[in-house]
């Protein structure tokens, strides 16, 4: 019986190391061919290497950096973020974590790649590249922030500035408004002056008439003149010292 059962497990270990075999070839190519930065054909091969074996660590550690180098970021996210709730050792889970925080600035997700810089640090405290890419975010967030709130003053400025603009106008609107109807009582107001006026202009008959009374007035006033003056000189009577 033991040697039946000797004989179980090594053909159980010999088929696992057959299976393993093609999923460690695959791995060790796209080594090969992410180093020489060819990174769609390492793709190709970490993909053949989780055909074999699909919870393979090294395998989907290793695509999710390929495709990382392809700029296909969400893709990558979703493997290290998966990688992150596997049961890995502290030193495994701080590389995912490591590479995760890389994932997520490169999507402007700062504030959660510092969380997860934050989480590698923790399982592995010593090392220098997490520190300088914490460090890095803390900038970019700082930096982030300042031009948020930079932005926020000068839409505040812009928006002042509209108001102003827009108080301007409607205080010169205003202005026109009243000249135009200052205009408007200017000219009802000659209007009436030159109503008034050509009222009180005398027609052409009228003056004729003014006229032939104003002479005929001077007339009676010679005649009576003349009047007067004969009659003074009928009742004068001229005095003689030399009278008896």
């Amino acid at each position: 019986m033991r040697s039946i059962g000797y004989i179980t497990i090594g053909f159980t270990l010999l088929s696992l190391y057959s299976l393993a075999q093609p999923e460690k070839k695959a791995i060790r190519q796209g080594n090969r061919e992410y180093n020489n930065k060819e990174f769609l054909e390492s793709e190709i091969s970490y993909r053949q290497a989780l055909e074999k074996n699909p919870s393979s660590f090294k395998g989907n550690f290793n695509l999710a950096d390929a495709l990382y180098k392809q700029d296909k970021f969400e893709e990558a996210n979703t493997l290290f973020d998966g990688l992150s709730s596997v049961n890995l050792t502290d030193n495994e889970k701080a590389k995912v974590y490591h590479n995760l925080g890389n994932t997520l600035l490169k999507q402007q997700k700062i504030k959660e790649g510092i969380e997860v810089y934050k989480k590698s640090l923790k399982l592995n405290p010593t090392d220098r590249e997490t520190k300088y890419n914490l460090s890095e975010a803390l900038r970019m967030l700082k930096q982030q922030q300042q031009q948020q709130n930079q932005d926020n003053k000068d839409n505040k400025d812009n928006k002042q500035n509209k108001d102003q603009k827009d108080q301007n106008k409607k205080d010169d609107q205003k202005k026109d408004q009243n000249k135009d109807q200052q205009k408007d009582q200017d000219k009802q107001n000659q209007n009436q002056k030159d109503k008034q006026q050509q009222k009180q202009k005398i027609s052409p008959e009228d003056a004729r008439r003014m006229l032939e009374a104003i002479q005929n007035n001077e007339k009676l006033v010679q005649q009576k003149v003349k009047d007067q003056k004969a009659k003074a000189a009928k009742v004068k009577v001229e005095k003689n010292c030399n009278s008896e």
